[in-house]
Formats: structure tokens, C-alpha cells, sequence
């Protein structure tokens, strides 16, 4: 069952039961500025995004205090930024990006574990063909298939599933494919309607076949 939230992460967090969640994935602002893609080919759509009204600032503490205290295990992508995270292992997601302006990697903390996991998701394989087929809704969008790989290796049948910044929805998509309990939320409005229509469309999809 998935549960999509238009709600502050931090309000509904102050609701929950201690260890309520298995497992939270997690993608929160990095605090690095905002920005908007520029695609100059004229063989792509181009791809605009609105200001955001949390303007890019990193979580504060009490954030990952609440988050550790409502889940088991965590996963919190873009850890290197974070002066509150003290993760047991790190998760390093290679990219092949295509755009020399971004990073080829993303690191991710693991709280749990003492080594370094590394998974390959072409970002231009993927993520850049929803770019081409306009159904890129966030900046900050991961691929389905790196959620799908996440939960695939990290969680277990039967677990539930947290995460507090949706963006783009992607998250929720591999849960509701995998089966999984999953809790959504969403700050911004228009990016909680957009996952929200993204996961309906693409529910629907899955019916037909």
C-alpha cells in the first residue's frame, strides 16, 4: 500500500512511534543552490522546474535525530554534505553521466554495516530518457531502477518504508512495484501533485499487462 503525503516531513514525524518505519531512503536538499537544467539540443524538450519555496537548505539536526528514531535503518542520499550524519558505510551510485557539469557519482550513507557498496545506474541509459520523454517533475529526480535496487538488496518482505522528501515520486514507483508499505512526503504542492499523478499513471499502466 502506498501512502502519499503533501505535509511537512518534520510535523509528521513528531506523530510517529519510535522505530514505526524499517527503512527509510531518503533525499533531502543538499543545501548546494538551487538550479534550473539547461538543455541547449534541439533535438530535446526543454526542461524548466519552478523556484522552490525550502530554497535548498539543508536539513537542520533535529531532523536526523526524528528520522533515526521513527526508522531502523537508514539510507540518506548526499551524506558527504551533511555535518549530522555519521554513517557505519557508505553507498556509492556511479551515474555514467552525460552532462560534464554534474558529478559521475552520488554517495549515500548506510547506518548499518562497515563497508562501501557501489551499484552502477546509467543515469543517460534511464533518467535521461524520462528527460527526453518529458516526464522529468524534479531537479533532483533519481531513476526508478536505482530505488528498484535499493529496496531489492536493503529491504525485506513485509518492511515498511519511509521517505520524507518524495520530489519526484520515483521511490514510491519501486515500492508499489516491489509490494512494499510505503509513506511519502511532500513539502511543495505542485511536486506532491506531480509524483502523485506520475504514481497513478504509472499504476494504471501496470493493470494492463
Amino acid at each position: 500500500m502506498i501512502h502519499l503525503f503533501n505535509q511537512d516531513c518534520m510535523e509528521a514525524m513528531a506523530t510517529m512511534k519510535d522505530n514505526e518505519f524499517d527503512l527509510a531512503i531518503v533525499d533531502p536538499p543538499y543545501g548546494i543552490g538551487n538550479w534550473i537544467p539547461q538543455n541547449k539540443s534541439s533535438t530535446h524538450k526543454k526542461i524548466h522546474f519552478q523556484e522552490v519555496s525550502w530554497n535548498d537548505n539543508p536539513p537542520p539536526k533535529k531532523y536526523f535525530q526524528e528520522l533515526r528514531r521513527v526508522s531502523k535503518k537508514q539510507i540518506i542520499w548526499g551524506a558527504n554534505y551533511y555535518n549530522d550524519v555519521f554513517p557505519s558505510a557508505f553507498l556509492c551510485w556511479y551515474k555514467g553521466n552525460f552532462n560534464p557539469n554534474f558529478s559521475s557519482c552520488e554517495m549515500a550513507s548506510l547506518s548499518w554495516g562497515k563497508r562501501c557498496d557501489y551499484v552502477h545506474i546509467d543515469w543517460q541509459a534511464g533518467f535521461y530518457r524520462t528527460m527526453k520523454e518529458g516526464e522529468q517533475i524534479h531537479p533532483c529526480q533519481k531513476p526508478v531502477a536505482l530505488y528498484t535496487w535499493l529496496l531489492d538488496k536493503y529491504a525485506k518482505t513485509g518492511w515498511k518504508i519511509l521517505d520524507t522528501h518524495l520530489g519526484s515520486g520515483s521511490s514510491a514507483i519501486a515500492a508499489h512495484d516491489m509490494g512494499f508499505e510505503f509513506h511519502g512526503y511532500e513539502l511543495d504542492k505542485e511536486y506532491f501533485e506531480a509524483a502523485s499523478k506520475r504514481l497513478k499513471l504509472h499504476q494504471q499502466q501496470m493493470k494492463l499487462f
